[in-house]
């Protein structure tokens, strides 16, 4: 799914209604700031709000996901390839989460025996220092992978707003979390709250 394409689509025929952002905002109950969002590519409608907004610009779905109108012939073609496209990103967003966890799995395996070595044998300081430093590289280097993949599969979603959003690094790894949740403040309403871990933007 292309954001760019389907912000200018929602842009243009919101123009074509005569809506202004904050009209439209209005007769779905959000802020006119979550219309900018989506005009710009920055976010997309949430489930809930899909078919209100295409009701309130005479689109189907399929358009909307699409980004474009689709002709009846073309229809069918296109909700498949906009399904083909959602699992696809989900199962993608699976695959870097198992990836994220099986990093974590082998740094555990690979530091434990160098830090049990340095701890319970007789060696030179030296070595010790060596094994002890090494062990911390290989942890560091791998909880860096392990937070890249996780926090670049899917996205997290706002329980005030709504809002799937991929929060910044530091953000990220600051963030108090759960095995489903981590605790961030939502770019689009402020909130900071516990935000659900979801396997597509």
């Amino acid at each position: 799914m292309d954001q760019i394409k389907t912000g200018k689509f929602i842009a243009d025929e919101r123009k074509k209604k005569g809506y202004t952002q904050r009209q439209l905002a209005e007769q779905l109950g959000i802020s006119d700031k979550t219309i900018s969002k989506w005009e710009r590519g920055n976010g997309f409608p949430e489930i809930s709000l899909l078919l209100p907004l295409c009701n309130e610009l005479d689109l189907s779905v399929n358009e909307l996901l699409t980004g474009e109108r689709i002709s009846e012939t073309e229809y069918r073609e296109k909700a498949e390839e906009n399904m083909v496209n959602l699992v696809k990103e989900a199962q993608e967003s699976k695959k870097k989460i198992i990836l994220s966890g099986m990093v974590s799995a082998l740094v555990i395996i690979a530091v434990t025996p160098m830090f049990v070595v340095a701890g319970a044998f007789p060696m030179e300081d030296w070595m010790r220092i060596a094994l002890i430093a090494v062990g911390i590289v290989v942890i560091v280097i791998g909880i860096a992978i392990a937070c890249i993949l996780d926090r670049d599969a899917g996205a997290y979603e706002c329980p005030e707003c709504k809002t799937r959003f991929v929060p910044e690094m530091g953000a990220y790894v600051m963030g108090p979390h759960t095995l489903t949740r981590r605790k961030l403040v939502c770019p689009h309403c402020g909130a900071h709250r516990y935000c659900k871990k979801v396997l597509t933007r």
